[in-house]
């Protein structure tokens, strides 16, 4: 199986502060509310995009009363927002996804332009860098690892179509229609699960050096404090 990513780690260390701020409640509820407005109704039995959101929103330990608050806004007449993605280039010629929701398209894509010049890189055009990710389910299983015979078998027999080790435990991946059913299905043996979403993961990588990796961490750093940013995913290594 493919070797751990380092930058999965930095993602749930950010996760937490993120926390500690509150900020991280704000686009759980932005997430829901558009999961509703686009993904089809407000009932997470039907609506896949929903339930993934309600499930992140869950585990941040966000309150319930928040959660439908947010359902609510997005089947009434909630604000304007777009989803909008933006891909480049970041120091040592590292790809970079931002996957945002905004209400200002134009203020959103000069914020990411900023700061990826000022990293080193460059905004690029639709397609630039996509290429070299793939759409794939994504949980988190904290206090395991693949030396658990009985935890890999359980992961096979329940659709997980890849995984690798981490210094906190494994992240497992599947085919993003499957996230929910195989999560349903681990989660019925017993296995804790603490992460689950729909990822960008890198099929082609980057490989860099200290001096790039502190640059980039600054640069994600930066990125993850703007208020429209949702995810950041880097082909780094």
């Amino acid at each position: 199986m493919s070797g751990h990513s380092k930058w999965a780690t930095i993602k749930r260390a950010k996760a937490v502060n993120d926390q500690a701020r509150g900020k991280v409640f704000s686009r759980l509820g932005r997430n829901i509310t558009i999961a509703v407005k686009e993904g089809g109704g407000t009932s997470p039995d039907s609506n896949f995009r929903l339930r993934i959101a309600i499930d992140a929103a869950r585990a941040a330990n966000m309150p319930k009363e928040n959660i439908e608050r947010a359902i609510s806004k997005g089947g009434g007449e909630a604000d304007a927002l777009f989803e909008v993605v933006y891909e480049g280039f970041g120091p040592g010629g590292v790809g970079v996804i931002v996957e945002t929701t905004t209400d200002n398209k134009n203020r959103t894509a000069q914020e990411v332009k900023n700061l990826l010049e000022r990293a080193g890189g460059s905004l690029g055009g639709p397609n630039s860098v996509a290429f070299n990710f793939e759409t794939k389910g994504y949980m988190h299983l904290p206090g395991v690892s693949s030396s658990n015979d009985e935890v890999v078998l359980k992961l096979i027999d329940a659709g997980v179509t890849d995984y690798e080790d981490g210094e906190e435990g494994m992240d497992i991946y599947t085919n993003p229609t499957e996230l929910y059913s195989v999560r349903q299905a681990l989660e019925a043996t017993g296995i804790t699960i603490t992460e689950s979403s729909l990822i960008k993961k890198p099929v082609n990588f980057v490989d860099i050096d200290e001096k790039v990796h502190k640059q980039l961490e600054d640069l994600l750093s930066k990125l993850d404090d703007l208020d429209a940013v949702d995810n950041v995913f880097v082909n780094a290594r």
